[in-house]
């Protein structure tokens, strides 16, 4: 059954922020101003009926979210900058959908004109409260006894309060990734998947994989390094995520097969939002990674 959005809604206009984007290389060194409006939906009746904040969106932190938002990281099209202020509204679990219009007064356009802007809609694909989204995530480990430790994090991923450990995968081994590529100089790592059910936001849950990653004793040492348990969020449900913790889908899920393997075993009929089935991916980069075949 389909949610109804909520009829109730926060305004925030007129949200100025010098920043770099744009197509042509004055833009990118000079920077020029872009205003921002929202629109959002969610139901104000749990804050209006208990005068608490905690039970709205507290707009003032959603205004520097969003300017920090903009201000970062030059992008060539306010298209995509809509999309990028879009997802830090809907981060926000109480927010069901946000209306957003990117403005680009100082546009380097020839003829006269007031204002050029990009409106978009988008709802939220958070779990409404006591609904579900099926997340998809990735487990691996090459320190220690690593099915042992694989196991545990499972079991823990399954007693966190708002996770549900719905299926997992075999475990399969793959080799070490590094910047440079495979590395078998390294130890190998044993990799699955597991498909949960999360009242969780994403970034509650990432909270809650890095949690368990510190109590099965990973040490962040260095990006590649090796690991005694790697637990990354692969795809929450159809979300489009882009900010300063978080990239959803999961940014090189297409290009391992020691994921898109495991994934397809756990869910036959699995798809990588924006990026189409697994089984196509995976057949895209020659490998079946049936699990059948590599269990360790």
């Amino acid at each position: 059954m389909v949610t109804p959005l909520p009829a109730d809604r926060i305004l925030l206009t007129g949200l100025r922020v010098h920043a770099h984007h744009g197509v042509f290389a004055e833009e990118r060194r000079d920077g020029q101003p872009f205003v921002i409006d929202l629109e959002v939906a969610l139901d104000l009746a749990p804050a209006g009926g208990t005068d608490e904040l905690g039970r709205t969106l507290h707009y003032g932190e959603l205004a520097e979210e969003v300017a920090a938002a903009v201000g970062r990281d030059p992008v060539d099209l306010i298209e995509t900058l809509a999309e990028r202020v879009a997802g830090v509204v809907l981060a926000h679990p109480v927010a069901r959908s946000v209306r957003v219009t990117v403005h680009k007064p100082d546009a380097p356009i020839s003829v006269p004109f007031d204002d050029v802007a990009v409106v978009i809609e988008r709802a939220s694909a958070l779990p409404a409260p006591g609904a579900t989204v099926r997340a998809v995530l990735a487990v691996g480990s090459n320190l220690g006894d690593r099915r042992a430790t694989v196991e545990r994090a499972l079991a823990l991923i399954d007693e966190v309060p708002g996770l549900r450990l719905v299926r997992s995968s075999d475990l399969v081994e793959s080799v070490a990734v590094t910047p440079e590529g495979e590395d078998p100089t390294k130890p190998g790592y044993l990799n699955g998947v597991a498909l949960v059910d999360a009242e969780l936001g994403p970034h509650a849950l990432l909270d809650a994989l890095a949690a368990i990653e510190r109590d099965l004793g990973r040490v962040r040492a260095e990006r590649w390094g090796d690991r005694t348990i790697d637990l990354d969020v692969v795809a929450y449900g159809d979300a489009r995520i882009h900010d300063d913790r978080l990239t959803l889908p999961h940014p090189r899920a297409a290009e391992r097969a020691f994921v898109l393997g495991p994934w397809l075993q756990a869910d036959p009929d699995a798809e990588l939002p924006g990026r189409g089935r697994v089984d196509a991916l995976l057949a895209a980069l020659g490998s079946t990674a049936d699990p059948a075949e590599a269990r360790a």
